[in-house]
């Protein structure tokens, strides 16, 4: 018997797990680098117009790669603080703070209403090579403060990204026991930018039973903007694709006086509905609003509730004009 043939074996596996593997790793790594040589690029910028302007994307949706890594460049945030927060991840494949993770190592929690979205990150590697920690749980604002403790964060942190896909606002306000220097909310540009209105707060909410189109979510920048001076933050502008605002604790904003010329907020283009056997229909423009005017939202500032078609007009001329 040959002794070594065992061993033989042994390394033949290993070596066909790599050429298998290896195609997917070496574009990991290739993604990764490309991502932190354009990193290396934006921390240079020292005075932008907008935050478009450094934008970039590795795994996040859009640009918010690009605007983060700036953001924090821009300010020195002590050691102990480089934490964050991010729900609504799904399995976290596409998330506002994996770039943060992996190009700064800071550590996180993440949190998302589907189990088997995070079971798949349980075979990732980020689970052990970071301090990550991920919990499964639909989010309420009832229990979203009992989450973040639970997931051992409270107190000052770096950056809260909110992205949940409906009931937005209400869960922002409820958060009492972070207090991050940076918050990312998703906010819903079809509800224009004259009005601080949101979807009514209901615990189970789910977009899409809400109205087939998936258009009737969330909350308007100009609600987002009332809350974040409620809790003390300043907004700094929007991602070019419209889905995310980006605010900075006041104590901090002066980092931002000289090196933002412009707090830029964005109309949406997108045109991303859904008909009512879930297939897209890409209805766009001022006919998005159209399908969801016989809709009820809050006005934040007064607490009335009311049909969007109500309203009036809802957008600016300046949105008009960029739509």
């Amino acid at each position: 018997m040959n002794i070594r043939e065992p061993l033989r074996s042994k390394l033949n596996r290993r070596l066909k797990s790599f050429l298998q593997s290896g195609p997917e790793s070496r574009m990991y790594a290739s993604l990764l680098l490309q991502g932190r040589m354009a990193s290396w690029k934006v921390r240079s910028m020292h005075r932008i117009e907008s935050l478009q302007d450094v934008e970039f994307k590795v795994f996040s949706q859009w640009g918010e790669d690009g605007i983060i890594d700036w953001l924090i460049e821009r300010v020195s945030i002590p050691p102990s603080l480089h934490a964050f927060v991010e729900f609504g991840v799904e399995t976290y494949r596409e998330a506002n703070t994996r770039f943060l993770l992996e190009n700064r190592n800071w550590k996180g929690l993440i949190l998302d209403g589907s189990a088997s979205g995070l079971a798949s990150l349980r075979r990732d590697p980020l689970l052990w090579q970071y301090n990550l920690t991920a919990k499964a749980s639909f989010i309420t604002r009832e229990n979203i403060n009992d989450l973040i403790l639970d997931g051992g964060l409270s107190g000052d942190i770096g950056l809260l990204s909110v992205d949940v896909d409906g009931v937005d606002y209400w869960i922002w306000e409820a958060i009492n026991v972070i207090r991050p220097i940076f918050c990312i909310c998703e906010y819903n540009a079809i509800l224009g930018d004259i009005h601080a209105i949101s979807v009514p707060y209901s615990p189970d909410f789910v977009a899409r039973s809400s109205h087939y189109s998936g258009y009737y979510a969330g909350a308007s920048i100009a609600a987002l903007q009332h809350l974040a001076n409620k809790k003390g933050y300043r907004l700094l502008g929007t991602t070019t694709a419209a889905n995310d605002a980006f605010f900075v604790r006041e104590d901090y904003a002066h980092h931002f006086n000289d090196s933002l010329l412009k707090r830029t907020t964005l109309p949406s283009k997108s045109r991303g509905s859904r008909d009512r056997m879930g297939e897209l229909s890409f209805v766009g423009g001022l006919e998005r609003f159209g399908l969801i005017s016989h809709l009820p939202v809050v006005k934040v500032d007064t607490g009335e509730t009311i049909n969007l078609a109500d309203l009036g007009p809802v957008y600016s001329n300046d949105w008009l004009s960029r739509m």
